[in-house]
């Protein structure tokens, strides 16, 4: 049975790092059907816009994606891909798992936690304008429908895999109103699911106790900014952005994402991890139902990066991209037999 996935290769490393990780999930037998598109820069070069028509026609065509690093340029240019895409399609949920790998142990031990952030309003809404020369104000939107689907999701997600608690992250001891919706609507679905333990934290106390014991955690959810500085602040948990995955889900649509950068100045070199991207890929296989196929492709992680002289340079090998990628390859195929 053939599997079509909407493939943006994105930009800067984008390339490299997308070819790579389609080499890994090709290797476990799956009979993939990609179609690739471009996004951001590249986009505009081809497209004179950063978000084409006919890439958003065929996400939502084909269901799933699995997407590059998109540059965003800072304070000048098109807004944000990410953003865009998120809100074109309506993914409303962020989700980021934050594991530490066998392989790379880090320093709090066994980090086990998920980060769901809401991914369509807040700060990330888009609406600014300057009032007069000099001042700019910025419109924070929440909204009850979208903070009770996001707790819901959250909710699905520990009931489904397990998990005992839930914590929500806020500000409504300043933020009264729009974060205090927030609360509200995560407290009214919490009690929809008596067998899972809900909390809630301040956000910058939330910062503070994930650097102290992040073993205390396990799954956060909050609006949009939030989830966007506290799930990088976790990333960092486990080795970095290089190697978490990523996911946006909305109703009958995900996409599938690398959350580092672009990197730019690496692009070409032959010298970018895949892991991030590689370790989405494996989300995707089990959003598909494949979990054979994403258990294989994790023992195979596993094993490569257990090498330190297969890993790639930032995780202190010398193994290029694409050494790392055929390492992983043979290593899947020789578990296939």
């Amino acid at each position: 049975m053939t599997t079509t996935v909407t493939l943006i290769e994105g930009d800067g490393i984008g390339p490299e790092v997308t070819s790579a990780t389609v080499r890994v999930l090709e290797a476990t037998g799956v009979d993939f059907e990609w179609e690739p598109h471009v996004a951001g820069l590249n986009a505009m070069d081809r497209y004179g816009e950063p978000l084409p028509e006919e890439l958003v026609d065929s996400v939502l065509r084909n269901k799933v994606a699995l997407k590059g690093p998109v540059t965003t340029p800072v304070g000048r240019g098109f807004r944000s891909v990410n953003v865009e895409l998120r809100k074109r399609l309506d993914l409303f949920a962020n989700l980021r798992p934050i594991r530490t790998l066998a392989a790379l142990p880090g320093h709090f031990g066994d980090v086990d936690l998920v980060v769901v952030r809401e991914n369509t309003e807040g700060l990330y809404s888009g609406i600014e304008h300057e009032v007069v020369p000099g001042v700019v104000e910025s419109l924070k939107i929440i909204t009850r429908h979208a903070s009770t689907r996001i707790a819901r999701f959250a909710f699905d997600h520990a009931r489904t895999n397990g998990r005992k608690r839930i914590t929500a992250v806020h500000k409504a001891n300043i933020m009264k109103l729009s974060d205090g919706l927030f609360l509200r609507c995560f407290r009214e679905v919490a009690e929809e699911y008596p067998e899972i333990e809900a909390d809630d934290r301040i956000v910058d106390n939330m910062a503070m106790q994930l650097v102290v014991n992040p073993l205390d955690y396990d799954v956060l959810v909050m609006p949009n900014l939030y989830g966007d500085i506290l799930s990088d602040l976790c990333a960092g948990l486990v080795g970095g952005l290089g190697v978490v995955p990523g996911a946006n889900h909305g109703e009958h649509i995900a996409v599938f994402e690398a959350v580092h950068g672009s990197a730019p100045d690496i692009a070409g070199r032959d010298i970018a991890n895949p892991t991030a991207l590689i370790r989405s890929g494996i989300l995707m296989l089990e959003h598909l139902g494949l979990e054979q196929e994403a258990l294989s492709v994790g023992a195979a992680l596993d094993r490569v990066l257990s090498e330190p002289a297969r890993r790639t340079r930032d995780l202190g090998g010398d193994a290029s991209t694409s050494e790392f990628t055929d390492a992983l390859v043979a290593e899947i195929e020789s578990a296939a037999g």
